[in-house]
């Protein structure tokens, strides 16, 4: 303790898991990730002192003497314990979510840099699904053909995201108190824009094809994505890589952003936007301090962070507009039951139970019991 000068030791070697529950237990766990995470000693040290004071007194140096020269010396501390406690709410929701990121995310710096990448190889005979469905298969080595093998490869390769994402959600600060219909819309919503967050780490421009890398180091190139979606919609998703990555955040940066990214009241059919809308100002403050103590020669980084929040916004848009051509095609791909849950795209299923409710929603059932049961049980 830099106040006290009280000397704390660990009893688990350092290894303490902080989060706002137990975050008192181990001090010395505590100090030493509020310092991994970028708090000064000097704001331990004046944590119960106002700024103000400090700064007419600088020349003694004892803080004890700075807080006489105001009213009272009651006021003062409470005013002082608010603030840090403010602080330290802070830098518990920056702990939990670098934790979470580092835990959940596979595109953190270390990850990204131990990938073998590897082109994308896929078999026709992937392509086929249930054999059943309106209008007839299309030919081989056909333009559509084409289309449905990378739609086949990309669901295989992005699959492995969702229960990531998912996991992520259920640590983000103030998440799992959201009716469980909320943290639905939000993850199912925010999916691909979080997805897009994480795999920028895993773009490489012109050396020498613009190509996207996936977790287990399979990449697709930039005219793969474009035969699958479709030009605009590809220049625009490296346009945004290119803006991302130029921003140089690190780890617990990239957690906090898409923390940001998915408490998000703009989606349809929210239950209570203006807790998620507390929830996310809370996030981006969180960013704007890590990134003022990481950057501190550049205090306009938070800004052109937040300024992406609109063009990622319209690529999950156009990515839900891409998703309509998909979803009638269904019966010619094999989708893993959680993207096809995660993007409410029918898959085939044996005709044994009989309907005995009509569904609101073709998928929702599956992706509550599926995709998101653990969110509210965690």
């Amino acid at each position: 303790s830099i106040q006290k000068q009280i000397e704390y030791r660990c009893l688990r070697d350092g290894k303490c898991l902080v989060i706002r529950l137990n975050r008192n237990r181990c001090q010395y766990c505590r100090f030493k990730k509020c310092l991994a995470v970028g708090m000064s000693r000097d704001s331990v040290r004046y944590g119960r002192v106002p700024k103000r004071s400090r700064e007419r007194g600088g020349s003694s140096g004892l803080p004890g003497e700075e807080g006489l020269s105001l009213g009272s010396p009651g006021e003062a501390d409470q005013c002082a314990r608010d603030l840090e406690s403010q602080q330290l709410a802070m830098y518990d929701i920056i702990l939990t979510i670098s934790q979470a990121h580092h835990a959940h995310c596979a595109y953190t710096e270390e990850k990204t840099r131990a990938l073998v990448r590897r082109p994308a190889i896929f078999s026709l005979e992937e392509v086929g699904g249930s054999g059943e469905g309106p209008g007839s298969a299309p030919q081989p080595d056909s333009p559509e053909q084409s289309k449905l093998g990378l739609w086949q490869q990309f669901a295989t390769l992005v699959t492995p995201s969702v229960q990531r994402v998912v996991e992520f959600a259920k640590r983000v600060p103030g998440f799992l108190d959201l009716v469980q219909d909320d943290q639905l819309i939000l993850i199912k919503a925010g999916f691909f824009e979080v997805w897009l967050v994480h795999v920028s780490r895993g773009v490489l421009v012109g050396v020498p094809h613009d190509t996207l890398t996936f977790s287990d180091g399979t990449y697709l190139i930039r005219q793969q994505l474009e035969l699958m979606f479709d030009h605009e919609f590809v220049s625009a998703m490296f346009n945004f890589f290119v803006a991302f990555n130029n921003l140089q955040l690190n780890d617990t940066e990239i957690g906090l952003f898409s923390a940001v990214v998915l408490l998000t009241n703009e989606r349809s059919g929210l239950y209570d936007s203006k807790a998620i809308d507390l929830g996310q100002s809370r996030l981006c403050e969180a960013l704007r301090l890590q990134a003022g103590r990481n950057h501190p020669g550049d205090p306009g980084l938070p800004g052109r962070a937040l300024a992406l929040l609109g063009p990622l916004r319209a690529l999950g848009l156009a990515h839900a507009r891409h998703l309509a051509w998909l979803r009638p095609h269904w019966h010619a791909l094999r989708l893993p039951p959680l993207f096809a849950e995660i993007f409410d795209i029918p898959a085939a299923q044996p005709q044994t139970q009989p309907q005995q409710q009509p569904q609101p929603q073709p998928q929702q059932q599956a992706t509550e019991d599926a995709t998101v049961a653990g969110t509210a049980a965690s």
